[in-house]
């Protein structure tokens, strides 16, 4: 029996099968559907515009917003210089002592002792006192603790240069600004002091530095000592002559002035060549570069001035200029950057080649015209004999190595032989102090200095004071050091001794340590009478050999920026130890190594700019060599060791400014 609806129309949902809900919703649709698809389209097109000019409008307020938020703090940064009162100044900053060999004003305290707490806190500290302003000295700096030591910084430079950039400032891709540091920064986050002069001598037993500033107006100069009771020597290197007559002729690439006399020389020539009265020959000649020296300085300079030459100088002057522009490279070795992976040095090659620079490989500099190279080469007719040929130039470039500062030289010459033999740097033990100074006082880090390796003195040394001492090796039990002396050669070694005695140097030197990876086959090689044992003969031919394959430390930013992190941080320990370091009794009072391990370079790479395209030498871990990828992987890498965000801004802004409008090339 059927019932009668409860309410007109009005089917439950639940009673109505689906199949027969969907038709009676399309029956109760308004409109059709082609006007809903119209409709939505044009929803979707309203949303885009409003999402749109949403977005830009938050931009804009974004932007309106750190404008004005600049301005505030630009506007802050104005203030007005508040009477600071009295000031209390230590007497001897007023009127400093006179004493030292020379009777000269002796600079116990600065004007600044008490501007900070951290000085404060550190006037009663030790006199820490840092000669230089280069890589090495400012990572000290960056690796002490403040107020742990009376620091102070000495450099002739009131900057610090990044000198791996110094090829691109030359030329204009960087601006000298963004490549320099103001030292008075640096010193002000480690709480040290600055003097603005150059150290001329050490005084080691007085513990005094002579100093000298001048004053560039009137030309006088104030001489005056600064005490100390640790020294780091940190001044760098000057450029290798060779002996090479004419040097007075070419430009160096070493500081910010040289960086400036380079671009003054470049542009004078261009503006002359520029000249209808200009003969062509001279033009010519104007327009010829050369660079002496293969190296990374070398080749980095020419890929610079390459780059200028290709990329600038058709905009701003007449086109006819540009195809008598030459680069020439000349290079004593057979290759240029002979100290990178043979592959590497081939793509250097082969990308000047591309770029028409010209390599004169093989070739050795003999003497320096006003106008023109002169140079070696083998006569291919004859290779016993040499050929004299010579190249003009407009600009010459001298780039061949390292040599002595005047105060290494004075350092070496004072100390002398036996602690000092070394020619072009000071030698340090592998604790980074001086040889032949009171332990502990004296230290050297950077270009300036070579760490030495005699693995045999080393070793005998070992033998003489330790070995006998526990009778561990196979010697009369009865002989002591001093007697050993006579009697050394009586030494025979078994194999176990000899791992023992590898494992001590490898701990001493750590340099040695790769030689003496398989001590078992060293042992059989120079064990030549087969009796299982080393005899002093043996052991000293063996040790000679490995001392002979232990390579000098380069002359690299990354070398002294490694050992200044290093004995900041041992320095810092030895702070932190205090007092019971020097009055806890120690072996030899040796107080570096009973608490700090020896400095062991980490070798990190090789890199070279070679004009739009960069070549990476990794060593054991391989090399990589590229165009534009290349170029950017370089430039990310120096832009990483910055040591400021500020010169990391400046450096981004002259490369973005480079490809928006060119080299900014005028005379400094």
């Amino acid at each position: 029996m059927l019932r009668p609806l409860t309410r007109t129309g009005a089917l439950s949902s639940l009673a109505r099968p689906a199949m027969v809900r969907a038709p009676i919703r399309s029956l109760h649709c308004s409109r059709p559907v082609f006007q809903t698809t119209a409709t939505s389209k044009l929803s979707r097109g309203s949303k885009f515009l409003k999402y749109t000019l949403a977005t830009f409008g938050a931009i804009g307020l974004g932007a309106t917003g750190l404008v004005v938020s600049f301005l505030v703090y630009d506007y802050c940064s104005y203030k007005q210089i508040d009477d600071c009162g009295d000031i209390d100044v230590h007497a001897l900053a007023l009127s400093p002592r006179r004493g030292g060999p020379k009777n000269l004003p002796i600079f116990d305290s600065w004007l600044d002792d008490t501007d900070t707490p951290e000085k404060t806190e550190g006037s009663n500290k030790p006199r820490l006192v840092v000669l230089g302003s280069g890589w090495g000295s400012v990572a000290l700096l960056n690796a002490l603790k403040p107020g742990d030591y009376n620091v102070t910084l000495i450099s002739p430079s009131n900057y610090f240069l990044f000198t791996p950039m110094l090829p691109s400032a030359t030329v204009g891709t960087l601006e000298l600004r963004s490549i320099t540091e103001p030292v008075r920064r640096i010193c002000a986050a480690a709480a040290a002091h600055f003097v603005n002069a150059s150290a001329n001598d050490i005084d080691f037993k007085e513990r005094l530095i002579e100093c000298s500033q001048r004053d560039p107006v009137t030309g006088d100069t104030v001489n005056f000592y600064v005490p100390y009771d640790k020294v780091v020597v940190g001044v760098g290197s000057t450029t290798n002559t060779h002996g090479v007559k004419g040097l007075q002729y070419c430009h160096f690439l070493k500081t910010v002035d040289d960086s400036k006399s380079i671009r003054n020389q470049l542009v004078a020539n261009l503006e002359k060549a520029a000249l209808p009265s200009t003969s062509n020959e001279e033009r010519k000649r104007l327009l010829s570069f050369v660079v002496c020296g293969g190296g990374p300085t070398g080749v980095e300079m020419a890929a610079e001035v390459y780059d200028l030459m290709n990329e600038d100088l058709a905009k701003h002057y007449p086109k006819a200029l540009r195809n008598l522009v030459s680069v020439h490279v000349i290079q004593s070795r057979s290759a240029i950057l002979n100290t990178f992976d043979h592959s590497v040095s081939q793509y250097a090659m082969d990308r000047f080649k591309h770029d028409n620079i010209d390599l004169l490989t093989n070739s050795r500099v003999v003497e320096v015209k006003e106008d023109r190279v002169l140079f070696s080469q083998a006569d291919p007719k004859d290779p016993s004999k040499k050929i004299v040929k010579e190249v003009p130039f407009g600009l010459c470039l001298w780039s061949t190595g390292v040599d002595q500062s005047p105060l290494t030289k004075a350092i070496v010459k004072d100390i002398g032989a036996p602690d000092q033999t070394n020619r072009r740097a000071i030698e340090t033990d592998p604790q980074l102090r001086i040889l032949g100074t009171p332990l502990g006082q004296a230290y050297a880090i950077g270009d300036c200095s070579t760490v030495r390796t005699h693995v045999l003195d080393t070793a005998l040394e070992i033998l003489k004071t330790h070995i006998m001492a526990s009778r561990t090796f196979s010697a009369n039990v009865k002989e002591t050091p001093e007697a050993l002396d006579k009697r050394v050669h009586e030494i025979k070694l078994t194999v176990g001794e000899v791992k023992r005695l590898t494992a001590t140097l490898q701990t001493t030197l750590p340099d040695s340590a790769e030689h003496f990876v398989r001590v078992d086959q060293l042992f059989e090689e120079y064990d030549a009478d087969h009796s299982g044992t080393l005899s002093y003969s043996e052991l000293t031919k063996m040790l000679k050999d490995v001392d002979q394959k232990i390579t000098s430390l380069p002359a690299t930013a990354q070398r002294a920026n490694q050992q200044g992190v290093y004995l900041g941080k041992k320095l810092r320990k030895m702070a932190s130890i205090g007092e019971a370091a020097y009055n806890t009794p120690v072996p030899y009072g040796d107080i570096d190594a009973a608490y700090y391990k020896p400095f062991k370079y980490k070798h990190l790479g090789n890199l070279a700019y070679l004009g739009n395209a960069a070549v990476f030498d990794f060593g054991k871990h391989g090399t990589f060599s590229g165009g534009l990828l290349g170029m950017y992987l370089w430039r990310s890498a120096y832009f990483s060791q910055c040591v400021s965000f500020r010169t990391r801004a400046l450096m981004f802004q002259d490369w973005l400014k480079r490809g928006l409008f060119g080299r900014d090339f005028i005379a400094p």
